[in-house]
């Protein structure tokens, strides 16, 4: 668990307030456990943070992606097997997999533009928990170095170079098992970090998942941040079958954890290679990164029965194969030198970075197929895309006075893209461009706080099938091709502060302006037209150390999403929330209660259906035997509730059904009250 004595200094960077621009002020001495939230460096926003490993291992995941809701605001679920990129709320989006939340881990993008299942893709299987050392988050498009698919925010994780040598087992009901194994070895003048681990799990379905899954990194890093070089290879596959969502009304007949195909489900692997090399230079440093990356993805999936085939049923396939090719440089700077104003604070010179990146997908296949017992009987699309995104990009931070700086940025993104159709109406060549400039002014400290204001643009690429089409591949309609870059604009008023005694408050206010809607579906091979939108919302979040070795957290999210006809945007969450207490009774004994809330949703337009609250309750106690042995109870829907994960609301068809379908509530049900025993031994 963490512990920190929070001086002076421990509590401003805590709060993400600059210590040599603070007046004198002396604090008694805390110790903090557990939650709270670091910053490090001195934050743009009211919205970003950086979050420690001793905090990724007090809050209990049942799934790897949940990780990403220490992120404030954001939920991740499941409509699908586990195997599957999750979905992800954050902002009054429905990420749809990950279409504007931009996800890096060890400095490779996770998301990927033009994909079988869905535009922007993130799936998060391949992450290995035991191994991430921070998670950094930031919110709206307020940062020049990060591009595409960051409207809603931006994760990065980050593998660790120090892992004792660690043996870990967890066995859980409904045929959950998983091992790893790991450490980290002094090589030379670096340090040899290796990791592999095994997951395989049924879950509580009446349809076995049968999942399993296999991850290894390995990972040769020397020197610091601006002087040294890294090294890593990471592998991954998986297969499962899912229960999909299914109709309200076949509860009666399959029960809540039964399925309506059996044979939906899928396999996907990624390979990756990667380096990173950094070098100080005159007044700052420079770095340079690169990687290649190969994955896969078959997927099968059935939601609407036998609507559309009422003799083979509405099975299909979904395919997509792609090598992937980056490169990304910047340099750092300082302009000028530090003087002092008149009032003794410090004024400094100004930072300055510029950089570039380049990403090249080389997708071999991506396609979808009509299918019947994953036998393909039709061709819907069958395609091969390449495309490469470039950008430039330039930050400059300065303070403007003693108690304001700012930081300005200014992006070019350039997307050009080439389609080669199955079907040759559909297959052509397209460019787009875009210019995203960023300004964020923080001013303070007052009283142990800071105000920010944030103004940015910023885009998600669109599938480039849409940039190309002209024919609507399954009615053979015209159909009207979409831009490749849709801009997004975001404002973002925000307050943190620290003065209230052992407390933490973040504050903002947002509104962000969508150009379009626009979406190509990956389920139908075309794009679905929707209008403009604009969002808007309140977030809160709150770190209270309530006693020694307790510490109470909360977040609230209130959004308002809207087409700018008036129309509501579906799958949009109005109210997202989060708490939990975390406690360490001795060096030997620790643990954590959490509840996570995911409030209604319009699942249409005219909000005449709304999906329901979800409220779980997750537990987990750690005791240390010895200083190299411990064990983990872990406890995951406490309260044995029987909300969903996920629900929408759309028409579907059972056997004997009227041949235009029933238009019904689709859900997939959170699972039953499941425990989960783990022991980890280190043998450093």
């Amino acid at each position: 668990m963490l512990a920190v004595g929070c001086s002076l200094s421990s509590m401003t960077m805590a709060a993400g307030l600059p210590t040599d621009e603070l007046d004198p002020v002396t604090f008694e001495p805390i110790v903090v456990t557990g939650e709270r939230e670091a910053l490090l460096g001195r934050p743009d926003s009211a919205t970003e943070g950086v979050v420690l490993p001793e905090q990724l291992a007090a809050r209990p995941a049942a799934r790897p992606g949940e990780l990403l809701e220490f992120v404030p605001g954001l939920i991740a679920t499941q409509h699908s097997g586990e195997g599957k990129a999750n979905q992800y709320f954050l902002r009054g989006f429905n990420l749809d997999h990950g279409t504007d939340f931009s996800i890096r881990v060890d400095g490779l993008p996770v998301n990927q533009p033009t994909h079988g299942h869905g535009q922007g893709y993130a799936d998060l299987s391949f992450l290995i928990p035991e191994m991430v050392d921070q998670l950094a988050y930031r919110k709206g498009p307020y940062y020049a170095d990060v591009g595409d698919f960051s409207l809603a925010g931006s994760a990065d994780l980050t593998y660790t170079r120090n892992l004792a040598p660690t043996l870990a087992l967890t066995v859980g009901e409904f045929g959950y098992r998983r091992g790893f194994a790991g450490g980290t070895y002094r090589m030379g003048a670096g340090d040899l970090t290796g990791g592999f681990g095994v997951t395989v799990d049924d879950g509580p379905w009446v349809l076995d998942e049968d999942l399993r899954q296999v991850q290894g990194v390995l990972r040769y890093a020397r020197g610091d941040d601006t002087h040294g070089l890294t090294l890593s290879v990471q592998g991954y596959d998986g297969r499962w079958t899912s229960t999909d969502q299914i109709a309200q009304r076949a509860v009666s007949t399959v029960g809540r954890f039964g399925f309506l195909d059996d044979d939906v489900g899928g396999e996907s692997h990624r390979y990756s290679v990667a380096f990173d090399l950094r070098r100080p230079a005159h007044n700052g440093h420079w770095n340079l990164a690169g990687y290649g990356i190969d994955s896969a993805l078959d997927l099968f999936s059935n939601f609407t029965y036998f609507l559309e085939n009422p003799m083979q049923g509405d099975e299909f396939e979904q395919v997509d194969d792609r090598r992937v090719y980056g490169l990304s440089g910047h340099r750092h700077f300082a302009i000028g030198a530090p003087h002092q104003h008149d009032h003794g604070h410090a004024h400094r010179h100004t930072s300055l970075a510029i950089g570039f990146d380049v990403r090249h997908d080389d997708i071999d296949e991506v396609g979808l197929f009509n299918t019947q017992d994953r036998q393909r009987f039709n061709t819907v699309r069958s395609d091969a895309v390449r495309q490469t995104l470039a950008a430039v990009y330039v930050s400059a931070e300065r303070h403007l006075l003693p108690r304001l700086r700012s930081t300005a940025g200014l992006r070019f993104n350039v997307l050009d893209v080439d389609v080669d159709a199955g079907q040759a109406v559909n297959a052509g060549s397209a460019r787009d461009e875009l210019w995203a400039p960023s300004l964020s002014l923080v001013a303070g400290p007052f009283s142990e706080s800071e105000l920010f204001l944030n103004l940015g643009r910023g885009f998600h690429s669109n599938d480039a099938r849409g940039a190309t089409i002209t024919q609507d591949p399954v009615s053979g309609d015209p159909a009207d091709a979409v831009p490749l870059l849709v801009a997004g604009e975001g404002i973002d008023l925000g307050l943190r502060s620290a003065r209230l005694p052992r407390t933490q408050l973040a504050v903002s206010l947002w509104h962000l302006a969508l150009d379009s809607e626009l979406v190509f579906v990956g389920d139908g091979g075309a794009t679905e037209a929707s209008g403009a939108s604009r969002r808007r919302g309140l977030e809160l979040a709150a770190f209270v150390d309530i006693t020694k070795g307790v510490i109470f957290d909360a977040s609230f999210a209130a959004t308002r999403a809207r087409f700018t006809n008036g129309d509501r945007v579906p799958n949009a969450p109005e109210r997202v929330a989060s708490a939990g207490v975390t406690w360490e009774a001795s060096s030997k004994l620790s643990g954590g209660l959490r509840l996570r809330y995911l409030g209604p949703a319009p699942l249409v337009e005219d909000n005449s259906a709304r999906s329901p609250v979800t409220t779980l309750v997750n537990a987990q106690v750690s005791y240390a035997v010895s200083p190299k042995l411990s064990l983990r109870l872990e406890g995951f829907n406490l309260l044995d509730s029987d909300d969903n994960d996920i629900t929408y609301f759309y028409a579907s068809r059972l056997p004997g059904e009227p041949a235009e379908g029933v238009e019904d509530f689709h859900f997939h049900p959170v699972e039953p009250r499941t425990v989960r025993l783990g022991l980890s031994a280190r043998f450093d």
